[in-house]
């Protein structure tokens, strides 16, 4: 595998990691067992080689990314303790009618709902709240450029606010120490080293292509393309952001994809805050976290042997106890 070639995202109880015509989920169970799901990955762009072309892939790879992410921590959660499911993980009757009119299974509408529903809570904090909360300053004068740059900080700010928040969450700590674990391995991989706890433990929970540091890019660059906008109304407001969020997503990707290759001095002074804003969404892991980010990427860099399911299970680390004995079962959600 080349350097950047893998990708990956942290999940509950565990890391997904994604190459080129592969995925696989390695999620720790609640009795210490690693168990590793690898499937074959297809894209659009396979189907649609225009679709390769910068700036249009990487409005197709956000939005597979976001599909894929929400499926994956689906996955997750039903491989970190089948056993216990609860009448609340069953379907409801609403996602059961859904089922039932669409054709579609109900994990299918669960991740559809839960798609739709971080999309609109997303439109309306990132987008709809910062633009009408900024609309009342017109009253005073201000220009279109300056309202428009004045919307974007805000926005900016909403954004690091919100992360700030969810990173002081117990839960959301433990999904952030997979985070870490994702991204010691994948350096440990990039810089030519065999993939194992012991090499991987010594690199930075830092990454330049980490999703952390893509929606930063995203919030800067939509800075300065809608100070070029009139300030309209607000549903023109609204109407405007979203009509050029796949554009902006799609050269925040190319950025992002140069910073991971690019050894340049300007660039990282560039990558600089998005790498800081990793802190918060990262924490050390342990040598049984790091174990599962390479369970899951050795699974999709080698050929190993799966069942027709696509899985296979292996056991904790040899000659150490599971730290979470005795302890009771963490519950975190994926982020």
């Amino acid at each position: 595998m080349a350097k950047g070639d893998i990708g990956g995202q942290a999940v509950l109880e565990g890391v997904m990691m994604k190459a080129p015509g592969k995925m696989a989920i390695a999620v720790r169970k609640s009795n210490g067992e690693i168990v590793v799901n690898a499937q074959p990955l297809k894209s659009v762009k396979d189907r649609w080689p225009i679709l390769k072309f910068p700036v249009l892939r990487g409005i197709i790879a956000f939005g597979e990314a976001l599909s894929l992410g929400v499926k994956s921590i689906t996955h997750s959660a039903k491989l970190f303790d089948e056993e216990a499911v609860t009448e609340q993980q069953k379907p409801s009757g609403f996602e059961k009618f859904l089922s039932e009119k669409t054709g579609k299974s109900t994990d299918d509408v669960i991740i559809m709902l839960t798609v739709g529903f971080a999309i609109v809570f997303s439109i309306l904090l990132f987008i709809v709240l910062p633009t009408f909360v900024v609309g009342f300053l017109k009253t005073l004068g201000f220009s279109g450029v300056l309202l428009n740059l004045i919307e974007g900080i805000f926005r900016l700010m909403i954004f690091v606010g919100y992360v700030a928040a969810i990173s002081r969450l117990k839960d959301i700590q433990r999904v952030f120490q997979y985070h870490g674990a994702e991204h010691k391995t994948i350096h440990c991989h990039e810089n030519g080293e065999a993939v194992n706890v012991a090499n991987a433990k010594k690199y930075s929970t830092l990454h330049p292509r980490c999703g952390t540091a893509f929606l930063l890019v995203v919030m800067v660059i939509s800075i300065a393309a809608f100070s070029m906008f009139e300030w309209g109304n607000v549903f023109m407001r609204v109407f405007v952001r979203l009509m050029f969020l796949p554009l902006i997503a799609g050269i925040s990707y190319e950025l992002i994809r140069w910073a991971g290759r690019s050894e340049s001095p300007l660039l990282k002074v560039v990558m600089f805050p998005g790498l800081m804003l990793q802190k918060l969404t990262t924490r050390e892991p342990d040598d049984f976290q790091l174990e599962v980010a390479v369970r899951a990427f050795l699974a999709v860099s080698t050929q190993e042997a799966y069942d027709e399911q696509g899985v296979v299970a292996c056991s904790t680390i040899q000659g150490e106890k599971d730290p979470r004995e005795g302890k009771g079962q963490p519950v975190a959600a994926g982020g």
